[in-house]
């Protein structure tokens, strides 16, 4: 389970360090992809081959899943990172998300995103309210 939030800098040749308490997790590898609000979303080897086998069970006729599964893989990038627990955020993805030096890491269970820190920030400020007022609908009788 991935949890908390990271500020981690990328370098000029596109590198960002993982969280160190991740490190080990992903050290085998991970998969590095488009997410949804102009994030990149970090899984597990392990993970993304669990949500690709959902994809694959879902119909294909689907136009909605077509086009989700088209930008999810095409967008993939399947890293290793360094000794120094650094992995490499391919340039389309990094102008996908508007990576240039700032970014946040955060932890969103089984998976990380990586977002630009201000765009990380002004989604706060936008939906903070909103999870603060959210009712029982989300989570009927967990919350």
């Amino acid at each position: 389970m991935f949890l908390g939030t990271h500020s981690p800098r990328l370098d000029d040749k596109g590198r960002l360090f993982l969280p160190a308490k991740y490190r080990e997790e992903l050290s085998g590898g991970l998969v590095i992809t488009k997410g949804q609000e102009r994030c990149l979303y970090v899984f597990p080897m392990a993970e993304f081959q669990r949500i690709t086998e959902a994809l694959r069970a879902a119909p294909v006729t689907e136009k909605a899943v077509r086009a989700y599964s088209r930008v999810f893989f095409a967008s993939a990038s399947d890293e290793v990172p360094d000794k120094q627990g650094r992995v490499t955020i391919p340039p389309p993805l990094r102008t996908y998300a508007g990576l240039t030096r700032d970014c946040a890491v955060i932890g969103a269970n089984t998976r990380l995103e990586i977002w630009d820190a201000q765009a990380w920030e002004s989604y706060l400020e936008q939906e903070e309210q909103a999870f603060s007022d959210v009712s029982e609908e989300v989570l009927p009788g967990i919350l």
